[in-house]
């Protein structure tokens, strides 16, 4: 580093993001140790403490200046960390103009859009950048003193939460070890990083909380506190922001008397009010969701009142429901069948009855015309409208607003809502009630067009971000291609389901399916040449698979809708829109797309609130024949709930049993229900579906004998435990990890039902024998090795040494005796790949003629080899010889 002409001149200088935090710190300081003679820029940091510990403990230690002070002409390398985001370095933003300019990352966030590139980029998804460039210290031998050891260890204990954020990885904690080691202070890490409110906010957050009182004003729940202090509270705004999101509150105003000033401060998170213009009569200010004003000469008590009275002016009812209703109200009876159903929709002319018992006046919920004439399509007209109402219904008063009539016909996808007072049905409210009313008002409500379109039933929401953050550059590339290609081809393209409901849930995601609306063939054909790949269609479904050279699959789908002649059969399939290829799907959570086109690139949509059942976490179908017409459904439905820890809806579950009870799997193919048992057995941890599955009496779909008894169950268990244990060998030998839980499931059948049940399910002719011939001489064998005296390592290996990996877990799952389920993994681990290096062409050359003695003598080799006596090809030889003099098979 030199000066010239008041100007300093830096061959490298290092930089990080504005508002730095202590990792960004601690990073600038880390790369100063691998960029020697670099000059480091300080993009400053609005956080107190730590620019107070920055500038008045730490800054000897950096080789600082400032922007201005340097002749950028002169550098020729730039070094930024925790950040590749070119608008977070405003600061350098002259010397990234530079076209010679050689730039170095080193970053854990995501890629994003607008990110600078680099000749040199470590990226790397650990908890902290300073973790990453500590690595690299290490790896240099570069060893920091212990003052910027300190230093170090607090970005990365701030950026990892101490270690508790999820994105915290080894790397954070063996780095922090390496800090440690030299010589880092944790008494001052814990000092900077720990950040505890202050002892007197929380008293006054306490107070706030203590004094508040809720005040119901037109259908609004409106929260207030009134506190007093004598003198100023620090950071007041901080703590009303902090009782909003412990108490979740929709609307808050803390009145706080400070002094001999009255202090107003309001947070709303509600389109209809608008704080701002409430404190205006206060001659205070803000905006609809924030505002705050100061009071001089007037009472808290004063204060409040006018508060209070101006909340009840302001906010006003937007409607009442005995203006929307209709009256009188048509029911039914749940008893009724729903060919009566069918006959008094058209009667009336209408498209839902309340049901309604008629002995007890008793609202249960109600039935759709949709629903109806779906168990009139498939011969359940004489199955009572209780087997298939809605039941997950709400009701409201007469005097009801429009925000609580929102919330249950909207946000709770009801398709009628009764008003009742004092346990009499007054009328009835629809949707299109509801949107009728809010169109006629769209003024008056001051709803943009978006707003609208929310509550007609499709939410859109844009998560562009969260493909950039969530998924790898192939996969990111390759949806932009396939936008890119159906905007050319005039096409609307849609990636979907499963794909989308495990990125909102930051899952791994696997399978690429895309919608197209069009033709997805042609789509595909046009893709493919594009692209270099291979395209197997289906013109019967209308749909294709793309393959890659390395055998990357995407799923390419014209958008259809499908319907089905009788319950059971395969879907009969048609062309349609997005709307109705997503209202096809099994359940809500899977019926969300990302459109791709590249004007509305990462634009998520939601036609049947599956984002909201996601964050629920409840699996619902979307109508309420779903497992009628698709009975596979039903262990979908319980395949999904174990594996995402998700509930199954109140109706959902209904269906269940009534698809059970009227016997929906009569028709159904029993190689679909193998295919739906064998998905659930695969995943790590089946035992609580197949509990669901007893629940629901599905294990009688499977053969009426089959029952599942506590011994079933620790059985299971200790599959369970075998195959953990066996995912942690790491062998990454292949087997049908179902098959074990399988073979458990009918363990205790005999062989009668077992042959049964493999007829029932069409299990092909080769996985028959699996379950059958094969397991009972593997409960043969364990149970000889069980009821024998005594046995040896040679006996252990010649009993298992025929049985393939599942036999050999199931036997060690189903064992009571531990002694012999270790001497089996000490089989499996260690013998069983135990073989003779001499062959029968070996035994030729000593003399001795083909026959059955060379299996014996090679049998005996592998005998001596798993007692350690042989371990070299001359010792196995030099065996043989002996052995076959021994019983004179040679001279």
């Amino acid at each position: 580093m030199a000066k010239k002409n008041r100007f300093i001149t830096a061959d490298t200088i290092i930089t990080s993001h504005v508002n730095a935090d202590f990792d960004a710190i601690a990073a600038m300081l880390a790369a100063q140790k691998l960029y020697p003679d670099s000059v480091i820029i300080f993009p400053g940091s609005q956080e107190k403490n730590l620019r107070d510990f920055f500038i008045s403990a730490t800054s000897y230690l950096f080789n600082m200046a400032e922007p201005s002070s340097i002749d950028f002409s002169a550098t020729r390398r730039l070094v930024v960390v925790d950040t590749r985001q070119k608008n977070r370095l405003p600061h350098v933003a002259r010397l990234l103009e530079k076209t010679d300019l050689v730039i170095h990352i080193y970053d854990h966030h995501p890629p994003m859009k607008g990110d600078v590139k680099g000749e040199i980029e470590v990226i790397e998804m650990t908890g902290s950048t300073t973790a990453i460039l500590c690595r690299i210290m290490q790896e240099k031998n570069i060893r920091p003193s212990p003052e910027e050891a300190t230093i170090m260890a607090m970005g990365i204990y701030e950026d990892t939460g101490l270690f508790t954020y999820t994105s915290t990885t080894t790397q954070d904690f063996e780095q922090a070890g390496f800090l440690l080691s030299a010589g880092a202070s944790l008494e001052t890490v814990v000092q900077m990083v720990v950040k505890e409110i202050k002892s007197e906010q929380v008293a006054w957050l306490n107070e706030l909380l203590n004094e508040m009182n809720m005040h119901k004003i037109n259908g609004m729940d409106i929260h207030v506190s009134v506190i007093s202090s004598p003198s100023y509270i620090t950071d007041l705004a901080t703590i009303v922001q902090k009782v909003v999101r412990m108490e979740n509150l929709d609307i808050f105003f803390a009145v706080v008397l400070m002094g001999n000033k009255i202090h107003i401060i309001a947070r709303n998170r509600l389109p209809e009010v608008d704080v701002g213009k409430i404190l205006g009569h206060f001659n205070g200010g803000g905006h609809p969701y924030a505002a705050s004003a100061k009071v001089d000469q007037q009472t808290l008590a004063q204060v409040e009142f006018r508060l209070i009275e101006l909340l009840q002016k302001e906010i006003k009812t937007i409607q009442i429901a005995k203006n929307l209703m209709s009256s009188p109200a048509i029911t039914i009876s749940p008893r009724n069948s729903c060919k009566e159903a069918g006959s008094k929709m058209t009667q009336y002319n209408i498209n839902t009855l309340l049901v309604v018992d008629p002995e007890q006046n008793i609202y249960q919920g109600y039935i759709s015309r949709q629903i109806v004439e779906k168990a009139l399509f498939h011969q359940l007209s004489h199955l009572p409208v209780e087997d298939y109402m809605n039941v997950e219904t709400g009701s409201v008063g007469s005097d009801a607003d429009v925000s609580q009539i929102e919330t249950i016909l909207i946000e709770g996808k009801n398709r009628i809502l009764p008003v009742i007072d004092n346990g009499q049905i007054r009328g009835v409210i629809t949707r299109s009630d509801l949107l009728n009313y809010l169109v006629q008002h769209n003024k008056a409500l001051n709803r943009n067009e978006t707003e609208l379109g929310i509550r007609r039933n499709v939410k859109k929401r844009q998560i562009e971000n969260i493909l950039y953050q969530r998924l790898d550059t192939r996969t990111r590339e390759l949806l932009e291609n396939i936008g890119r290609i159906g905007h050319e081809l005039s096409y609307n393209t849609y990636v979907v389901g499963g794909f989308v409901r495990d990125l909102l849930l930051s899952r791994p995601v696997e399978d690429v399916d895309i919608v197209v609306e069009g033709d997805g063939i042609a789509f595909a054909r046009v893709y493919a040449q594009n692209e270099g790949c291979r395209v197997n269609t289906f013109k019967k479904f209308g749909t294709a698979v793309i393959i890659y050279p390395d055998n990357f699959k995407i799923d390419v789908a014209s958008a259809r809708l499908e319907y089905y002649q009788t319950p059971a059969a395969l879907p009969i399939v048609e062309k349609s829109s997005i709307k109705r290829d997503l209202a096809r799907r099994d359940f809500t959570i899977n019926t969300l797309a990302i459109s791709l086109n590249p004007d509305n690139f990462g634009t998520m949509i939601d036609y049947f609130g599956a984002n909201r059942d996601l964050k629920d976490k409840t699996i619902r179908t979307i109508h309420n024949l779903s497992f009628v017409e698709d009975p596979t459904r039903i262990f979908r439905a319980i395949k999904f709930s174990n594996r995402f820890g998700f509930n199954i809806g109140k109706v959902t579950s209904n269906l269940i049993k009534n698809a059970v009870k009227i016997d929906c799997f009569k028709n159904l193919s029993g190689l679909r229900v193998l295919n739906e048992l064998k998905q659930i057995f695969e995943e790590d941890n089946p035992i609580p579906a197949i509990k669901s599955l007893e629940s629901y009496g599905l294990e009688k779909v499977i053969h009426p004998n089959l029952d599942i008894i506590p011994k079933t169950y620790q059985l299971l268990e200790s599959v369970n435990k075998i195959l953990s244990w066996h995912d942690l060998l790491y062998t990454n030998e292949p087997y049908p990890r179902w098959s074990v839980y399988f073979m458990a499931l009918l363990n205790r059948c005999s062989y009668t039902v077992s042959k049964e049940i493999c007829a029932r399910l069409n299990v092909p002719l080769k996985e028959r024998d699996l379950f059958l011939a094969r397991r009972y001489t593997a409960e043969k064998k364990l149970s000889m090795i069980e009821t024998s005296d005594g046995y040896t390592k040679q006996e252990i290996y010649w009993v298992l040494i025929h049985f393939k990996t599942e036999y050999i877990l199931y036997m060690m799952a189903l064992t009571g005796n531990e002694k012999i389920r270790k001497d089996i993994s000490n089989f499996y681990t260690r013998h069983r790949k135990i073989q003779p290096v001499i062959k029968g062409k070996d035994l030729l050359e000593l003399g001795l003629k083909p026959g059955p003695v060379f299996t014996r003598i090679l049998n005996q080799v592998v005998n001596a080899k798993l007692d350690n006596r042989l371990k070299t090809r001359k010792e196995e030889l030099d065996f043989a010889v002996q052995y076959a003099r021994t019983h004179k098979l040679i001279d």
